[in-house]
């Protein structure tokens, strides 16, 4: 008898590229100054736009940032929250100072990723959740970024930053929202774990521990340490 899923399914060393991709995929740092060809932040590019989105929405906008000046501009509204988030942990500051937390002035290209204008009007899976336009736009960013690690590139997702200098920076429309500096690029090899997690920030939590049946998982141990 035929498996009801043998005709939709990949075959086995498709399936296992698929799952490989996605243990391996790393938020990545430490990058060489390698170029990233065109046609491969294209296909990155085009993964990105084939991400689900609710409503069909398609809410993600991308800013290719090519100019030198604009980088740097970035990196120092990074390094301005970096300071800020390390005020904020207290306790935590010198360690937290200490992690390498983006790579905007080293990697191949940075591409800015945000939420598009006008969001309001998109009603369809958002009037209980108007969230749900960032998940969409998250999706796009995991599409891109388990693309870049089949094509061997890495990425990092940066978040620490003020979202209306941002925003003034790349001229966005008032009610658009940036929610990622991604950071492309060749490595020299990725991470054997999440960095975070090499370097004592916190550790993964068990997946058991985030699923459970009919009823809301139990509270989860203090990974932090």
């Amino acid at each position: 008898m035929t498996e009801p899923d043998s005709f939709n399914r990949y075959s086995d060393a498709e399936i296992a590229a698929v799952y490989r991709a996605i243990r391996e995929r790393r938020d990545m740092r430490h990058f060489t100054d390698a170029s990233v060809r065109a046609d491969q932040l294209a296909r990155l590019l085009q993964a990105a736009h084939h991400a689900p989105s609710v409503g069909f929405m398609q809410p993600w906008r991308f800013v290719r940032v090519t100019d030198r000046a604009l980088r740097v501009a970035l990196h120092e509204v990074v390094e301005a929250e970096r300071r800020a988030t390390a005020e904020a942990l207290n306790e935590r500051a010198d360690e937290f100072m200490r992690l390498k937390v983006q790579g905007i002035l080293d990697c191949g290209e940075v591409v800015v990723a945000g939420l598009m204008e006008q969001r309001e009007r998109h009603v369809f899976g958002r009037r209980t959740l108007p969230e749900m336009d960032l998940a969409s736009v998250a999706c796009a960013i995991q599409n891109l970024w388990l693309a870049a690690r089949a094509e061997g590139l890495g990425v990092g997702w940066v978040s620490l930053f003020d979202v209306d200098a941002v925003r003034q920076l790349l001229h966005m429309p008032a009610d658009a929202k940036p929610v990622a500096i991604l950071c492309i690029g060749h490595v020299e090899r990725f991470y054997d774990e999440p960095m975070l997690q090499a370097e004592g920030w916190a550790k993964r939590v068990p997946g058991a521990l985030c699923v459970d049946e009919n009823r809301w998982p139990a509270p989860l141990p203090d990974v932090s340490r």
